[in-house]
């Protein structure tokens, strides 16, 4: 499987590449991937040891004559987001990835292609083992659980890295550097509520949004693409007014993804079947209208089911009264970085079965006092439908530096190697950056990336020239740190 990506340029990048796809990393169960470059490293004569969180640190000496020169840390995560198509029935902790190329563009075959971040992390370990390539001192840092609120970079262990100089490869656009990015902080809550057997005339239905783009909760929200969740939150919050109960709901598999299926099966008085088709009728058209241009595909279908209990009419309004009310999406747009967001929310994962319910939300922020402000107001609705939330401490956000040395050594050499400067921007995503800046006071960071579409989506492709030259622009960066 995935013999073609032994053809493609840089061949040591891709061959890593292939070894990522065909070793299962959903967030959470990287173990087996790091085990792999353990043995890796073991073999090419690097050191490496790993943090308690699980993150991976592989060192490279110097080429001989540079030893006193500031060292490199290259920078990537070794999970990916786990997302199949409808109908594509995928194991993401036993199958492999199968790739294709079409167009000059790599894709996964009806799944997430893992190009966030495994392009990024793969570059550096091709650097490592890049023969003639002059260096100072290099570190390869691989983390984990990024997909899962920057898991690995939260509990990295303080004091660990050596180098100066961070170059975080974990970028999605060709020709841009990403000098800032946004905080974030997750909001929770679960609970679980009395039900009731579903007595007299009822009809159960199962009510599904889907039909839906998705994309990351972070890079795409300011584009307006519909949230499963939110549009059958509604949806259903209007059908309490004919009697809904909730008996289960299922939606979104991630909190940093824009949700593109959630189903809910529900059951209604029979008296009121008729008027909550037409209401279902006319949600579709309201959705295909608002969305004409982003999300044509969206569709709201409906089919009989059974069931024998459901929450009862008075949670089933205070739950979808919650989902209704909560805020999502953009919530306030950047003064310092014109035309960049400041401010979203993402309704992320929500659940209700066996009658314990539970939703996920992600707050971003380049400010970290507009975070904790959205955060509270997230909070204080919890608390007033009668839940209450769980707050975790939030990631910091990363502060520009945009007079650094780092930085215009990067765009110098971009310009050289490209013919082209590169677009100097700040990102509403939660780099890694942000965290790892924290626990090393001092050093100067970048991030930067191949071409990369439809992260965090079974659409999500990489472009294969843009590999090529983000890896030709990191070689050259790493050489001319080197210099004096």
């Amino acid at each position: 499987m995935n013999e073609h990506l032994d053809t493609l340029e840089p061949t040591n990048l891709w061959r890593h590449f292939r070894t990522f796809c065909e070793v299962p990393r959903p967030s959470g169960k990287e173990e087996a991937l790091a085990k792999r470059l353990e043995a890796w490293a073991s073999e090419k004569g690097f050191e490496y040891e790993r943090d308690e969180a699980g993150n991976l640190l592989i060192r490279k000496a110097a080429t001989p004559g540079h030893e006193d020169r500031p060292g490199v840390v290259l920078q990537g995560h070794l999970d990916m987001v786990s997302q199949a198509a409808p109908g594509v029935t995928h194991d993401f902790d036993h199958d492999s990835i199968d790739t294709e190329i079409r167009d000059g563009w790599l894709y996964a075959r009806g799944t997430t292609l893992g190009a966030d971040n495994g392009v990024g992390a793969c570059a550096a370990l091709a650097i490592l083992e890049e023969e003639g390539l002059t260096h100072g001192p290099l570190e390869a840092l691989m983390t984990v659980e990024e997909e899962a609120s920057l898991v690995g970079a939260i509990k990295l262990r303080e004091g660990w890295l050596k180098g100066k100089y961070l170059l975080n490869l974990d970028s999605e656009d060709e020709g841009q550097v990403y000098i800032g990015c946004a905080g974030g902080a997750s909001v929770r809550t679960t609970a679980t509520l009395p039900d009731a057997s579903i007595d007299g005339p009822m009809e159960t239905l199962v009510i599904s949004v889907h039909g839906l783009k998705g994309g990351h909760s972070g890079l795409d929200i300011h584009q307006g693409l519909g949230n499963a969740n939110r549009l059958l939150s509604r949806l259903l919050h209007r059908l309490c007014e004919h009697g809904l109960r909730l008996v289960d709901y299922d939606g979104g598999t991630m909190g940093n993804a824009i949700t593109r299926e959630a189903r809910a099966t529900v059951a209604l008085p029979e008296q009121q079947h008729e008027a909550a088709l037409a209401e279902i009728e006319r949600y579709q058209a309201i959705y295909r209208e608002e969305l004409a241009g982003l999300d044509d595909g969206v569709t709201v279908s409906v089919e009989s089911a059974s069931a024998d209990r459901a929450l009862t009419s008075e949670d089933t309004y205070r739950v979808m009264g919650l989902m209704h009310g909560l805020p999502y999406g953009v919530a306030g747009m950047s003064r310092s970085a014109p035309g960049v967001v400041e401010t979203s929310n993402n309704q992320g994962v929500v659940r209700l079965k066996d009658a314990t319910f539970s939703i996920q939300l992600m707050v971003r922020s380049l400010r970290d006092s507009t975070r904790d402000e959205l955060v509270a107001r997230i909070a204080t609705l919890m608390r007033l439908t009668g839940f209450e939330p769980k707050i975790n401490e939030g990631y910091p956000g990363w502060t520009p530096e945009p007079e650094s040395e780092l930085l215009a050594r990067f765009e110098r050499v971009h310009e050289t190697v490209t013919g082209e400067a590169p677009e100097v921007r700040v990102i509403h995503a939660g780099l890694e950056c942000g965290l790892i800046g924290s626990k090393n006071p001092g050093m100067q960071m970048i991030s930067f990336g191949p071409t990369i579409r439809g992260a965090h989506t079974p659409d999500e492709r990489v472009e294969l020239g843009a590999v090529e030259n983000f890896y030709g622009v990191l070689r050259a960066m790493v050489e001319d740190l080197a210099q004096r």
